[in-house]
């Protein structure tokens, strides 16, 4: 039998650690499950599990987001109106919900509420991915309701928004008050949302502040095909970098931001978000977790036809980032590239950089109007 490479081990630990903990957590829960529990099921010291993951909570992060992942699409959604779709999309998110009790020691991310309360360092990472969910359910609705009333469309976002932010009063009460929640009256709370008018407008306040992108003319970094192209966190489809659009590579504190190059991006760009973080062993997982649970309520609610045409991915070793120009990230990086003809023609980094990215000339000379477009 041939010697396992040392990457070949790597993985092989990883995915132990990975079996341990989620027998551990299963076993005593989150709470009382330890570090040490976890290395003597795995059969490695604690200096292994450490070597793999960070801490306790990037383990469960991990176990979570392997566990959402997992789960099999749900058939295809047949069309609805918006406020159906809400509707479908709130019994997707509470079905996976303990809503009244749980088996002892079930894993649930319901069990970190406090840790993302109390610690900054989840707690804004947490906030961005709402967002970048709210970002997502609003496009989706937008699509939806253009099916029924062509040229009409509206910005969705803030209905999204309000949606979600029902959805996580409701998690949260699940915990801290078993029995107060009642499903039914969620769900119909979420399909009223889903019929409101807000006069919601995409109009980003800081647009005359944004410098222009800088001129570039360099081809996207190829890696001669030896690496698989990344996937679309949402679609599960291979994204090709260098189609023409907006690769935009956003931190865990700026994943807001990508709506600026959604809105702005000429019609048929393709817009791709690359998640990257600081704190990765960490925070990626958690980024895992939040989009797969999307992803899946998303499934059960809207026909793929209406699902956002915007693409996330995720970059945990930087090196998507360093093939946009981008060396050193951080949880606060903006920075975006505008990609014509597999070519990079325009840079910008910073606050502001999606916006100014995908406002850049088209090849005619023509240029769109970011801060009038809704």
């Amino acid at each position: 039998m041939s010697r396992l490479t040392r990457a070949e081990t790597q993985q092989r630990n990883r995915a132990g650690v990975l079996s341990a903990a989620r027998a551990e957590f299963a076993a005593r829960g989150y709470r009382e499950a330890t570090v040490d529990g976890i290395a003597e099921r795995a059969g490695l010291t604690r200096g292994a599990v450490y070597s793999n993951f960070p801490g306790k909570r990037a383990l469960y992060f991990a176990v979570l987001a392997d566990d959402a992942e997992r789960v099999p699409e749900p058939p295809p959604a047949p069309a609805r109106t918006a406020g159906q779709a809400l509707g479908a999309y709130a019994r997707a998110a509470l079905a996976r919900l303990p809503v009244a009790t749980r088996a002892p020691g079930a894993p649930s991310p319901l069990d970190l509420v406090p840790e993302v309360l109390d610690d900054d360092r989840v707690r804004r990472p947490h906030a961005q991915l709402l967002k970048l969910q709210a970002i997502l359910l609003g496009l989706a609705l937008e699509r939806l309701t253009a099916e029924g009333a062509p040229g009409r469309a509206q910005r969705r976002v803030r209905v999204a928004e309000a949606a979600l932010t029902t959805l996580q009063g409701a998690s949260v009460l699940a915990q801290t008050s078993p029995g107060f929640v009642e499903p039914f009256h969620v769900v119909a709370t979420c399909e009223h949302l889903g019929e409101l008018d807000l006069h919601d407008r995409w109009q980003p306040l800081y647009a005359d502040y944004v410098a222009p992108p800088r001129p570039a003319d360099e081809p996207w970094p190829t890696d001669g095909g030896e690496e698989p192209a990344p996937l679309d966190a949402v679609r599960d489809e291979p994204v090709d970098l260098a189609a023409d659009g907006v690769v935009a590579v956003l931190g865990l504190h700026r994943l807001a931001a990508i709506e600026d190059a959604v809105r702005a991006a000429p019609p048929g760009a393709q817009v791709t978000a690359v998640l990257v973080s600081g704190a990765p062993g960490e925070l990626m997982p958690l980024a895992r977790l939040m989009l797969a649970e999307f992803r899946r309520c998303l499934s059960a609610a809207f026909p793929r036809r209406a699902w956002p045409g915007l693409r996330i991915v995720y970059d945990e070793t930087g090196a998507l980032a360093a093939a946009a120009g981008v060396d050193a990230v951080s949880d606060a990086t903006e920075s975006a590239v505008r990609v014509v003809s597999g070519r990079i023609t325009a840079r910008a980094d910073g606050y502001g950089a999606c916006l100014a990215a995908a406002g850049v000339p088209h090849p005619d000379g023509r240029r769109e109007d970011h801060r009038l477009r809704s």
